[in-house]
């Protein structure tokens, strides 16, 4: 007895050496299924339960934002500028750079102010984000274990702090698949110097590649050489595709490995994706008035040594109205990335200089959601791998702080207007509805309709998620 492919390679290697015309028919029809097979790795799929978000836009500030500045007000703190915090206290709590025997708290310079009818309070340096207060739930209690850059990144990005794990796009594809038929599910903008973590912040890990993220860039080509070079046209592309798919459908004949599935649906994509692509990176369709809401074109400020230069502004402004644009047309997941906000000194010029760079941008992207509707089922998240410690670093910095610090999330189901947890009267850690990075991603696959313990995959004989072994559905952020 033949199993299925056996029959298949039977009727294959038949079909090929057959004399017959209707070889070649027959065969090229063969290998179209093939092909379609290779696609349903990213068809749209059933959700486990009723989902409330279509698409997300993070929005990963790498480097980690000073929440005491900007989202978590703290008078006592401010009251006890200079002072040495109890040893005990620091008896167990790592720093990347601050010297236990020299730290000192070191209050705001920022001014906070209630914001919107739900009154919350925001940071001044801030103001077109507070302006959104109302649809935004502000998470106060984040906090995890890693207390450096990159596995921070791969614990906010992967559920834990492992190379070669999937991240949660790549989790999202493989749960939901890809809405759009004609570009990728997962997209990445990065301004910016580059997230420590690089490219692994957006791997699919151990899951096809279909599933990874793919960088776009905002001007030019979207994806480096999508256009075909000079001289070839779109016709011999064609062949030479349809070539590469035969050659490849044999190949995922006798070897059903996953990875020649994916080239011969990435192949087809990135076919697809010349005619699409550049359209939906040509802002030329877009009114002034949405361009100037954005900031794009604006220039960039003159940054200190530890900032960008360039057209760090510009470039985030238009990352911002990308995405937009990439929801509207069935991207799944869009991860917008700059670096860096790892204030070590120059808090004030460069946490400053980060925020204008980044406010107006995000309040117009939550504005526009929701005046073309769209925010009821887009999740915007505003989100980084750990905080800034209520200590002082040097004459002006804070160091890395993952014991507590604020992220927060509108649209897709989002309860607007409310704040969740409690830290201490110096933001040093949650004394109330702490929210461990696990639970958010918990949190996060369920807007979308997806239960965090049951999209598990099976990885050298261990059932292996994206909430790694705990994970807690927050559900009083949620409608």
């Amino acid at each position: 007895m033949f199993n299925e492919t056996g029959i298949q390679r039977i009727r294959r290697d038949f079909l090929t050496t057959s004399a017959s015309g209707i070889g070649g028919v027959a065969l090229s029809s063969l290998l179209s299924r093939d092909v379609q097979g290779a696609r349903s790795t990213t068809a749209p799929r059933k959700t486990h339960f009723p989902a409330t978000a279509k698409a997300c836009i993070f929005i990963y500030m790498a480097g980690g934002p000073s929440h005491v500045d900007l989202f978590d007000p703290k008078p006592l703190l401010n009251s006890r500028d200079g002072k040495r915090m109890p040893d005990s206290l620091l008896n167990d709590v790592e720093f990347a750079f601050i010297k236990k025997d020299k730290a000192v708290l070191r209050g705001s310079r920022a001014r906070f102010r209630p914001r919107g009818e739900c009154g919350i309070e925001y940071s001044e340096m801030i103001p077109g984000i507070g302006s959104c207060a109302d649809d935004i739930a502000l998470i106060r209690t984040m906090h995890g274990e890693q207390f450096n850059h990159h596995p921070g990144q791969l614990l906010l990005s992967c559920g834990k702090a492992e190379l070669g794990r999937p991240t949660i796009g790549s989790w999202l594809m493989y749960g939901l698949g890809n809405a759009s038929e004609n570009l990728p599910g997962y997209v990445v903008l990065t301004a910016g110097r580059g997230a420590s973590g690089g490219s692994s912040n957006w791997s699919s890990g151990f899951l096809p590649s279909t599933y990874q993220g793919v960088q776009f860039r905002d001007r030019g080509d979207p994806v480096l050489y999508l256009s075909n070079p000079p001289g070839v046209s779109e016709s011999s592309q064609r062949r030479t595709l349809d070539t590469l798919r035969r050659l490849n459908g044999f190949r995922l004949e006798s070897n059903p490995d996953p990875e020649i599935a994916s080239r011969i649906s990435q192949y087809e994509l990135a076919f697809r994706m010349q005619a699409a692509a550049p359209e939906l990176t040509d802002l030329s369709s877009e009114t002034q008035p949405t361009l100037d809401a954005y900031g794009v074109g604006r220039p960039t400020p003159r940054p200190t040594a530890d900032m960008q230069s360039g057209d760090t502004y510009d470039r985030f402004s238009r990352n911002c109205l990308l995405a937009r644009r990439m929801v509207e047309r069935g991207v799944r997941f869009v991860n917008l990335v700059h670096a860096s906000w790892d204030q070590h000194r120059n808090l004030k010029h460069d946490l400053a200089w980060n925020c204008e760079m980044a406010d107006q941008p995000i309040a117009a992207l939550l504005r526009d959601l929701k005046t073309r509707g769209m925010l009821d089922d887009t999740l915007v998240v505003w989100g980084s791998e750990f905080g800034r410690t209520p200590l002082g670093q040097g004459k002006d910095g804070r160091d890395h702080h993952p014991n507590a610090f604020s992220m927060w999330m509108a649209g897709g189901g989002a309860k607007g207007g409310t704040v969740h947890g409690i830290t201490d009267e110096i933001g040093w850690a949650p004394v109330q509805n702490p929210v461990h990075v696990n639970d958010f991603q918990a949190t996060l696959l369920h807007m979308f309709g997806l239960a965090h313990e049951r999209l598990a995959v099976n990885h050298r004989g261990l059932n292996v998620r994206l909430t790694n072994l705990g994970g807690e559905v927050i559900h009083n952020v949620l409608h």
